[in-house]
């Protein structure tokens, strides 16, 4: 048996990502280390992230400066900023990206949340955003709303990978996967090397149970209490099953044939919210092949630290996992209003986060003027 628990799970057929990225990570080395130690084989990002690496880096100083010497917008400042992030991680992994033929090595990079209702806008900036990397091993992430659906198609479409985020319903996800196809049906009849195209599709896990567990809480009842924790997993396993299912249809096999490969389900909203869960749950729950398991260091770390790996923990698990949502919904907690809730709220908070990106840069352009 190897000797780590991330070497474990990415033997598990887990693909370890990080939820983070900064320009601090990568000038210092700090994100090569990850590489190299805990077996991380790629990176997402999010406008919470691109917010957070700029209120607190310095080394961002310099590129402002220019910025705003050359009278550049907020807005393309932030385009240039992050893009330039995005780059340099993309370079960090190319060895690994060459490794696995792309399946892994990847970096993500989201359309701008305030076009989150907006197909075409959507489909316009993961053209610009992936002309303005230019690296293959870029994923542009778009989340998965009614008006994203047609952008993924669209943008698979054009030959581009894409990163679809912010799932957390399973007919969402079956929608998110017709798109998927769609678009490589599409990619082929344009003419791409379809081998060249990798999705991931992003399935939010803890936020499942942060909501459902307030409304467990607020019955009180010993059954209500019994089921604390236990949805988050069960959804995103049945998520799998969804996904065994799909890629095994005669549909998918005549996509296969010519190359195509299938989109990986991506767990996403690793870190555990509510202290009396293990600090681990949502990896070590969560393992099976052609995964992906995305990351924030601090849940990476205690991975590293303390998971118990011990192999495939969803397959076997959908008749319980249908268990635990047939009784919530038999405690009156609507599934469906649930998942409703939290693409909205999800939305919401990207675009706050946005704005909150916005105006550091703002901030740190006009006080660059000043000097």
């Amino acid at each position: 048996m190897t000797s780590t628990p991330t070497a474990r799970l990415s033997e598990a057929g887990v693909s370890i990502w990080l939820d983070d990225l900064s320009r601090e990570r990568i000038v210092s080395g700090s994100l090569k280390k990850l590489v190299d130690e805990w077996n991380v084989v790629g990176v997402t990002t999010n406008p919470s992230i691109f917010a957070a690496a700029l209120a607190n880096g310095e080394s961002y100083a310099a590129q402002v400066q220019q910025l705003a010497r050359s009278g550049a917008t907020v807005d393309k400042s932030v385009f240039e900023i992050t893009t330039d992030d995005v780059i340099q991680a993309c370079d960090v992994f190319a060895p690994v990206a060459e490794a696995t033929h792309g399946v892994d090595g990847r970096v993500s990079i989201e359309v701008d949340p305030r076009l989150s209702r907006d197909t075409q806008g959507t489909i316009n900036e993961a053209k610009e955003l992936f002309d303005k990397v230019g690296r293959y091993n870029v994923l542009i992430k778009i989340p998965a709303t009614k008006e994203g659906l047609p952008a993924i198609t669209a943008t698979l479409a054009a030959g581009i990978s894409v990163n679809v985020t912010l799932i957390f319903s399973l007919e969402r996800y079956r929608e998110v996967i017709n798109a998927y196809m769609l678009g490589i049906e599409q990619a082929k009849e344009n003419g791409h090397d379809l081998s060249t195209i990798h999705s991931v599709a992003s399935f939010f896990v803890s936020r499942v149970d942060a909501e459902i567990d307030k409304r467990l809480d607020a019955l009180g009842t010993e059954e209500a209490t019994a089921l604390k924790g236990k949805a988050g997993l069960a959804n995103a396993r049945l998520a799998y099953q969804v996904f065994e299912e799909q890629f095994a249809t005669e549909r998918w096999q005549v996509l296969a044939a010519a190359g195509a490969n299938a989109q990986r389900p991506l767990w996403a909203s690793t870190g555990v919210k509510d202290p009396a869960l293990p600090d681990t749950l949502y990896v070590t729950g969560l393992v099976a092949p052609n995964t992906v398991n995305t990351m924030p260091e601090k849940t990476l770390a205690a991975t590293a630290d303390h998971g118990e790996v011990t192999g495939d923990t969803i397959t076997g698990t959908y008749a319980e996992s249908n268990g635990v949502l047939d009784s919530l919904d038999g405690l009156g907690i609507s599934y469906n209003d649930v998942v409703e809730q939290l693409e909205t709220e999800g939305l919401d908070k990207f675009v706050v986060s946005w704005g909150e990106l916005l105006q550091t840069v703002q901030t740190a352009l006009d006080t660059a003027k000043e000097a």
